[in-house]
């Protein structure tokens, strides 16, 4: 048998694999999969086909595929480096750093000056909450390549995470001097809310947008940086031209349907009957540990966050990944469909989740302290299924003006996900949606989940977080009336915001831009009319 060395340099020089290659650097997909078909069905062992066609199974987003693949290339060829660094990139696509980091351990062990790696390894390591970690390696890939804005830019986010602000800014003024058109640099600048873009940094932004072959990435996050930089000038109507044109582009380029939200709702509100939930009472875990903060994006989750993380029997993680992938694991076998499938899970089944979650989160657990926060916000989508693996977790469901989450969801461009934020109806009727789960919860489960309203928050503060407090069990902490002072990792975009006393600064950003607002107005409903809040919010 050759060996496997020999074997990948004579597939390289294979004619039919270099077209099909060729057809991968050109996206066409469908001529690169018929090649490497070809070549497989006549070579099954070609691992260098292999690899080939797990890249194109990641340029389609079958993840799960491309992993297969790779494992495969891997059994027949092991020190096959190109593989085992593209499964490495594919694990830390589905939320699986640690197995990515373990893969690039390998690889730098033969290859330690390899910046490549070092780069993902860092953006890995970021993931569980390493961020000494990662800051060594960013400055280690930078050393040797001081030019490369990207990694200027990931620098500065996990600096502004560990709250280095001063240090966050630079970075990314660093990159800005490499790439003055990378826009999600500005977009970052402006995402920290504490930067006053400058006349000369309008006229750069706007330099850049007038450019014809500006690519559509760079060219939303130019149009929201230049939003809230004209916001921030009280120049209204040119705000919100821009938070609109940067908000039409980027829901060009996503598939996002309100209709299957609304579906997804209307299925697990059939499912969470008051039969269903009594008959599986006292099943699941009884781990105590988690305390769930969920609702919409930009409601104060961080700042409840913020508030319980500086009690000393909880430690603050981030919005972790893992629940939603265990809900929708359940749905197991072809015809099979989450939330439906939860019928079929017996007390063993719901233990075993409750028990595989807290397996999976024990990563991001860096201290002894007995609970820990979950603060991935579309949990609120699962809220049925935490109660049925985890009884005895606490929920926190932080509720916001919608008027004014609705325009802070709009003028905000997410890292990934929030595909309902980038329209103003689509928004409204995300909201009215998430508004009618909580409410049918409510009803079958009185008192299971805790309700920390925003603007109550803003009124009397000692009184919420003591009211926090007591629905978490915990004994109320003079420090959590001072959380500001704490010194923990923030990975937020409200991760300046809370590092300051509760203030009312962003509580009524959104009523100058009343008069754009009608859509989100007329998708919201009832839900507007109700909320309890409404009086001092509107006034």
């Amino acid at each position: 048998m050759i060996a496997h060395a020999q074997a990948i340099a004579a597939a390289r020089r294979d004619p039919a694999l270099m077209q099909a290659a060729l057809a991968l650097a050109e996206n066409r997909l469908p001529d690169a999969e018929a090649g490497l078909r070809a070549a497989l069905k006549a070579d099954p062992f070609n691992v260098a086909a292999i690899r080939m066609m797990a890249e194109l199974a990641g340029r389609i987003g079958r993840l799960a595929d491309a992993e297969r693949l790779l494992r495969r290339a891997l059994e027949l060829a092991p020190e096959f480096t190109a593989a085992r660094a593209n499964l490495a990139t594919v694990l830390h696509r589905m939320n699986r750093p640690e197995e990515a980091i373990a893969e690039l351990d390998r690889l730098m062990l033969s290859d330690p000056d390899n910046s490549g790696h070092a780069n993902l390894k860092a953006a890995a390591s970021g993931r569980i909450g390493e961020y000494d970690e990662a800051l060594r390696l960013y400055e280690a890939v930078l050393a040797k390549h001081p030019r490369h804005a990207k990694v200027w830019m990931s620098y500065g986010h996990v600096l502004k995470t560990v709250g280095r602000q001063a240090d966050c800014v630079a970075a990314y003024r660093t990159a800005l001097q490499h790439a003055p058109g990378l826009g999600e640099v500005w977009w970052s600048l402006a995402n920290l809310k504490t930067v006053q873009f400058s006349d000369d940094d309008l006229a750069a932004m706007r330099a850049e947008l007038a450019r014809a072959d500006l690519a559509d990435d760079d060219r939303f996050h130019l149009d929201f940086a230049l939003g809230k930089a004209l916001e921030d000038r009280r120049e209204t109507a040119a705000a919100f031209a821009h938070y609109a044109a940067g908000n039409r582009l980027r829901r060009s380029l996503i598939a996002y349907d309100a209709g299957e939200t609304s579906a997804s709702v209307d299925r697990m509100i059939a499912v969470l009957t008051p039969a269903f939930l009594q008959s599986r009472a006292g099943m699941g875990s009884d781990a105590p540990d988690p305390i769930f903060v969920l609702g919409m994006p930009r409601a104060g989750s961080t700042l409840i966050e913020q508030i319980l993380a500086s009690h000393s029997l909880v430690e603050g993680t981030m919005e972790l990944p893992d629940l939603p992938v265990l809900a929708r694991g359940t749905a197991k076998g072809q015809d099979a469909t989450y939330p439906e499938s939860l019928a079929e899970l017996g007390a063993e089944a719901l233990r075993d989740l409750g028990n595989r979650y807290i397996e999976r989160t024990r990563i991001q657990r860096k201290t002894d302290k007995p609970f820990f926060i979950d603060k991935l916000p579309n949990n609120w989508l699962h809220t049925g299924f935490i109660h049925l693996i985890l009884p005895s977790a606490i929920i926190i469901d932080a509720r916001r003006h919608p008027l004014a989450c609705g325009f802070s969801n709009f003028k905000q461009h997410f890292a990934r996900g929030q595909g309902f934020s980038y329209d103003l109806a689509d928004m409204g009727r995300y909201y009215a949606d998430y508004a009618r789960l909580m409410a049918h919860v409510d009803a079958v489960l009185p008192g299971r989940v805790h309700r920390v309203f925003h603007e109550a928050l803003l009124d009397d503060s000692e009184g919420e977080i003591r009211r926090l407090l007591a629905a978490c069990g915990l004994p109320f902490e003079d420090a959590c009336l001072r959380f500001w002072e704490s010194g923990r990792a923030v990975r937020t975009a409200s991760s300046e915001q809370v590092r300051r006393p509760i203030n009312r600064d962003g509580a009524e950003t959104w009523q100058p831009f009343a008069p754009w607002l009608e859509p989100l107005r007329l998708a919201l409903g009832d839900v507007l009319a109700d909320y309890p809040y409404g009086g001092a919010a509107v006034a």
